[in-house]
Parts: C-alpha cells; structure tokens; sequence
C-alpha cells in the first residue's frame, strides 16, 4: 500500500475529505519530526568536532536513526488510518510516540552529561 495508494481506494467508503486531510498534515508532522532529527544527527557529527569520538557518533546516529525511523513510520501511519477511516473502524493505537519520546529524552541527557561535564568528560 506504501506505494500504491490509490489500492486504499478500493477499500470501504470515501471518508470526509477534511479527515484524510488531517490525516495528510499529521503524515507532514510527521516528516517535519522526522527531518528535524536527521538535521539534529548531522548538527552534532559537524559542529562537535571537540566531543569524543563515541559520544559525538553515539549520539548521532542515535538522532540519525530516530529520524529515519520517523520517516517510516510517518508512511506506515498515514496508510493505517487512511485504512481505518475508509473502513470506518478505530483509529489504531501505537507506542512509537511514546518510544520516540523516550529515545529523544535520553539523548538530550547524554547532551546534558556532555554540556555539564565537558567535551572531553
């Protein structure tokens, strides 16, 4: 369906097109967050050239996989509650926000260590 939305059509009855709307900006959201994280992964590799290797890489990638993982799950989402509405059943439920949040939270207090403690720390 990824690829192929125009098979989401064959599906249940058109909804309001203010909901698939919502759902479109949600999608947008989404990849804001998602680019946003990948903006933040980049940022630290480049402009920390003082922080130790492993923290500056760690927490890269750490910022760079959020992102990506955002960026699929911005898709996986759209397509699910596009289903969902079409076939007028429940919204469905995840706990990737809640995972996201977590994983942005530790990197922030990785950042907060290093900012505390110093580059070389």
């Amino acid at each position: 369906m990824w690829f192929a939305p125009e098979r989401i059509r064959e599906e249940g009855d058109t909804p309001d097109y203010r909901f698939s709307l919502a759902n479109e900006r949600t999608f947008l959201a989404w990849l804001r967050t998602a680019l946003a994280l990948i903006g933040g992964g980049f940022a630290v590799d480049q402009f920390l050239p003082d922080l130790r290797w492993a923290w500056r890489i760690g927490l890269a990638l750490a910022l760079l996989a959020a992102g990506v993982l955002c960026s699929l799950r911005a898709v996986n989402h759209w397509v699910r509650c596009e289903r969902a509405m079409r076939r007028g059943d429940d919204l469905p439920t995840s706990r990737f926000p809640a995972l996201l949040g977590l994983a942005v939270a530790v990197v922030a207090l990785a950042m907060v260590v290093v900012v505390l403690f110093g580059w070389e720390g």
